[in-house]
């Protein structure tokens, strides 16, 4: 089933405990080591024990199939949003039909913006580029006010620490503020990091604040509404 993307929702009420579909990023990879499938599948499990539907990246190979198969057979609702140019590529690597439902959509940026749009939060598991570049987008357009949905590193066996110790450079460096340091929540184990997601504070007069330097850039985004990618103009 193909569907068509749209506009991120905007503004609103705080989130809290109201969390319905949560988007998981994760690699096309098992990883090097057990514990990464063995949280995986203690994420999975969670999400079903929550009844919360997942959103993931179509796949089904490495951390994203397992993710989804686990939340598949455990009753909760699938949604995979995988862009045209992979699916073919998908099937030939897995050799097994993605479960629950497919959506096929034009390109990378369409995924994403999908992603975003159906998701009521976001959690990264260990993976690569496609990973860190999915992740990182959505905490970039929650400092911008483009979404206020809450985002979460799941960091099993310290995986993201050295990024995490990256930001905090960044933030002794001058080139992030501390609110903006914080928008990123982390967690080692699957409860507490969906406990924390489900309360989150939105703090967006704080947020507004520290994301002034960047209010020129604010006003140079533009929502296309025929697809809903978001454009930055320069």
């Amino acid at each position: 089933m193909v569907m068509e993307a749209a506009v991120l929702h905007e503004g609103g009420a705080e989130i809290g405990s109201r969390l319905k579909r949560v988007c998981v990023f994760c690699g096309a990879y098992s990883g090097s080591r057990n514990v990464y499938q063995d949280a995986t599948i203690e994420l999975g499990k969670e999400l079903v024990k929550r009844d919360l539907h997942l959103v993931y990246g179509g796949a089904n190979v490495g951390l994203m199939g397992m993710i989804s198969e686990v939340v598949h057979h455990g009753g909760q609702k699938v949604i995979g949003i995988i862009p045209k140019s992979l699916v073919s590529i998908v099937k030939m690597e897995g050799g097994i039909e993605p479960v629950g439902e497919v959506v096929e959509v034009d390109d990378m940026h369409q995924r994403k913006a999908e992603m975003g749009r159906l998701a009521d939060a976001f959690i990264a598991l260990p993976g690569g580029f496609g990973t860190w570049e999915e992740v990182l987008e959505q905490i970039t357009w929650f400092q911008l006010g483009i979404h206020n949905k809450p985002v979460g590193l799941l960091n099993v066996n310290g995986y993201y620490d050295s990024l995490l110790s990256f930001l905090d450079g960044a933030v002794r460096e001058g080139f992030m503020t501390p609110a903006c340091r914080d928008i990123v929540v982390v967690a080692s184990n699957a409860r507490d990091l969906l406990s924390q997601l489900e309360h989150v504070a939105i703090h967006s007069r704080l947020l507004s604040q520290s994301a002034r330097p960047m209010r020129r850039l604010h006003h140079d985004i533009i929502r296309a509404p025929c697809n809903g990618t978001v454009v930055a103009l320069h």
